[in-house]
């Protein structure tokens, strides 16, 4: 029986072969080199269709798109202009927002606000906790999925406050990234080809 090392030698020496310029079709190693490649070219067409398929006004919104457009007038497209605070109690407004920092690969900061709004109504002790501990990792913690960009002293902050979670443990955090997207994403929005897009389509329905 050959040695365990000159085995994994031999083996290691014939993977190195295929992997090269005369890689083999139809083995192991080149079946997953291809797969992978695919799977880039399939994120990377993704990536470059985003901004044209967020774009469209009916894609965005939470309903049928003859429904939504039928349910939501200019006037209420307009007022989402007024303040940050008012396209955020809009749910066609929210829609389109997340639309619009899909495209700037933001999302996960309006995803966070609005986490910490359901969080706040958790009523069940136990179900806070597990809640608190799960926003946390997903959107705060360090390399978090989702990070959120927030600052070390809010971070830490906010760890500390899940050692007696709370409705309001997530307050400052939340505060810092709904500033953020007002005084950033949002003034951005406002003059983004979706929003505007979205207004037009309100009012030709209109007329």
């Amino acid at each position: 029986m050959l040695p365990k090392a000159l085995i994994r030698a031999c083996l290691i020496t014939r993977l190195a072969k295929i992997s090269g310029a005369g890689q083999v079709k139809g083995t192991p190693l080149s079946c997953m080199t291809d797969c992978r490649n695919r799977g880039m070219r399939t994120r990377l067409g993704c990536l470059s269709h985003k901004s044209d398929s967020c774009s469209d006004f009916t894609a965005i919104l939470p309903d049928k798109p003859t429904r939504a457009l039928k349910r939501l007038s200019t006037e209420e497209a307009t007022r989402w202009g007024d303040s940050f605070d008012v396209l955020l109690t809009h749910k066609y407004g929210v829609a389109a927002f997340r639309a619009f920092l899909k495209t700037e690969f933001s999302e996960e900061n309006l995803e966070f606000w609005l986490a910490c709004e359901e969080f706040k109504k958790i009523r069940s002790t136990t179900k806070l906790a597990t809640k608190a501990h799960r926003i946390f990792e997903e959107f705060i913690d360090v390399q978090a999925p989702r990070e959120v960009n927030i600052d070390f002293q809010t971070r830490e902050e906010t760890r500390r406050n899940l050692e007696e979670p709370s409705p309001s443990c997530f307050d400052q955090a939340q505060g810092k990234i709904h500033s953020l997207m007002e005084k950033d994403s949002y003034p951005r929005f406002l003059r983004s080809k979706i929003y505007t897009d979205l207004l037009s389509q309100t009012q030709r329905r209109l007329s």
